[in-house]
């Protein structure tokens, strides 16, 4: 993925602007909170010079009810503020949180080859967690901070010109020191990002295979890399702190020095004691949202820098694109062709070299060969998870890179070698690819694979829960119910990844029936490692350095005494 740098400008028209609305009430609410805010400051004048000075009372209770009301007033703005941006905010987040995923979902499966199941899940998460500031009370108070701070200086150059001039100067200097630091910080915030990432994908992977680790005594490496991440994570937080601690360091020292300044300058000017005071408080308001506005600017930053990684993720290419896959079909025969197809993971290293086979509505291929020969890529190319980087694969005599993949996958059917199950029960499991199917068909799927011959063992039947990954279960069992899903789902086309391998012989008597009748008037491509699963075959592969070394039927190759009959009779051996 390429780097990708969100702009101001599409973060105005991508998220701010369709928020106008809502923005518009948060910077009306802030205009008001903060000019009631500036009450306080401003009463210091008359509170010191009329009433404590020259003992006027009758203006005191005037002047309390003022005050009072100007704090009700700031009061309630804020509650408004908090109350209808932080809940847009986090709307904002769970509404970006479903658009990443979704695209994630469209992306090709070689896409996932690259990733870790779990560094995607904290970019899903997490990297869009920084846009609440944008859309929260972040962007408003960065705003309200700059009126509070403008209207502020209009204050203090009422109140004196020349002092007001020494203040700005170390404000200045700070402002720069802000901006330096950001541009910093940054490029450090999406780094976070990354290391994020990795140490949560390293630690759901270890999670997964918690039993490989405690089968091989793995545990004190797992922890050194664990450690290893959270200290690049450490030292990554360490460096942004060191950047965000310089722009405070720099504020407070640079409000100090003003502060010196205008004390050592007001016995030069002809100011009343009010009029001192008045000066100060002004300062302090006009220096506190500055300070302030570093803090909400260095978590826009980080907001940026998630949109930043967001973005990269956005702009994957999906696989189903609709300018170029067109063609929506509709119940397909399944008559598939290969024609001169060749497929590369890595450029210039084919796997696959001008293939070319004919696979006809409702026949059955076996794809056979030694490890790495290029029967799960035919497969993987038959199922559209894959496109040949030449040659054109056509089911119905229509081009399948032009195919609609929603329209082609809804009529596919795949059992693989290791199945995934879903957390949850036998029942959800099996009626995944139709949520929606009738009790009568569930049950004709169950009894089709054998399910109900583990199922009634167990207390709860069908409702039985099954653990993560189907964790329950034994290896046999979970490759029965995704036999019985793939039953259920009715494909046109099946995919058969050595669909039998986790079967004891009992089972797979059982599940060799069902398999006739699944794959029964469909397009199966079966990847077989047992020869023996594949006889009645209507045409075998064999696959042997991507390319097909023999075709034929079982009787056909065992007569021909070639590179089948090798791998046969040695399995008929062992």
């Amino acid at each position: 993925m390429s780097k990708s740098k969100v702009t101001i400008g599409q973060v105005f028209k991508t998220i701010i602007w369709l928020r106008k609305k809502l923005l518009f009430i948060g910077l009306i609410l802030i205009f008001i909170s903060r000019g009631a805010g500036l009450v306080a400051p401003w009463a210091t004048k008359p509170f010191m010079d009329d009433i404590l000075v020259k003992k006027d009372l009758d203006k005191l209770p005037m002047l309390l009810t003022l005050v009072m009301v100007a704090i009700s007033v700031q009061a309630v703005t804020s509650f408004l503020l908090t109350k209808l941006l932080s809940v847009e905010a986090q709307h904002l987040i769970s509404v970006l949180r479903s658009k990443v995923q979704k695209h994630l979902l469209r992306l090709p499966t070689r896409f996932f080859d690259n990733q870790k199941s779990g560094a995607l899940v904290s970019r899903v998460m997490n990297d869009v967690e920084g846009v609440r500031n944008l859309v929260g009370t972040g962007l408003v108070q960065l705003i309200g901070g700059i009126l509070t701070a403008v209207i502020s200086v209009g204050f203090l150059v009422y109140i004196s010109p020349w002092m007001t001039l020494f203040v700005l100067l170390p404000m200045s200097i700070f402002g720069v020191i802000t901006l330096k630091a950001f541009s910093i910080i940054r490029p450090v915030f999406r780094e976070r990002g990354k290391i994020t990432a990795d140490v949560t994908g390293r630690l759901t992977e270890t999670l997964n295979g918690i039993r490989v680790i405690k089968g091989f005594n793995a545990e004190p490496q797992e922890i050194k890399v664990f450690e290893d991440g959270v200290e690049k994570l450490f030292l990554n937080v360490k460096k942004s702190l060191t950047s965000t601690s310089i722009v405070t360091s720099s504020g407070a020292f640079l409000v100090g020095l003003a502060s010196v300044g205008i004390m050592g300058l007001s016995g030069y000017f002809d100011l009343t004691a009010g009029a001192f005071l008045q000066f100060t408080m002004f300062m302090v308001f006009m220096i506190a949202p500055i300070v302030q506005m570093s803090n909400i600017g260095s978590q826009l930053t980080e907001a940026f820098a998630g949109l930043d990684r967001t973005e990269e993720l956005m702009n994957t290419p999906v696989e189903d694109d609709i300018s170029v896959r067109t063609i929506k079909i509709g119940a397909v025969s399944g008559d598939i062709v290969y024609e001169n197809v060749s497929f590369a993971y890595e450029e210039g290293k084919n796997v696959l070299n001008e293939v070319s086979f004919k696979a006809p509505a409702g026949s059955v291929t076996a794809l056979v060969g030694t490890s790495g020969s290029g029967k799960t890529t035919i497969a993987g190319l038959a199922a559209s998870f894959l496109n040949p980087i030449s040659g054109t694969i056509t089911v119905d005599g229509v081009d399948m890179s032009k195919v609609s993949l929603d329209s082609y996958r809804s009529q596919l059917g795949v059992v693989l070698q290791d199945d995934f199950l879903f957390e949850g029960t036998i029942r959800e499991n099996i009626l995944f690819p139709r949520p929606k199917a009738t009790e009568a068909e569930l049950t004709q799927a169950v009894k089709a694979a054998y399910v109900d011959e583990f199922t009634s063992r167990f207390e709860l039947g069908l409702d039985t829960v099954i653990g993560e990954r189907g964790v329950k279960l034994s290896g046999g069992q979970r490759q029965r119910i995704a036999i019985a899903r793939a039953i259920l789902a009715n494909p046109r086309v099946l995919i058969l990844d050595e669909a039998t391998s986790n079967l004891d012989t009992e089972s797979e008597s059982y599940i060799q029936e069902s398999l006739k009748s699944l794959m029964h008037g469909r397009t199966t491509f079966v990847i077989a490692h047992r020869l023996s699963t594949i006889r009645q075959a209507d045409q075998i592969l064999v696959v042997e350095n991507g390319q097909i070394a023999e075709r034929g039927k079982h009787e056909e190759l065992i007569n021909k005494k070639g590179r089948y009959f090798e791998l046969y009779t040695y399995q008929a051996r062992i």
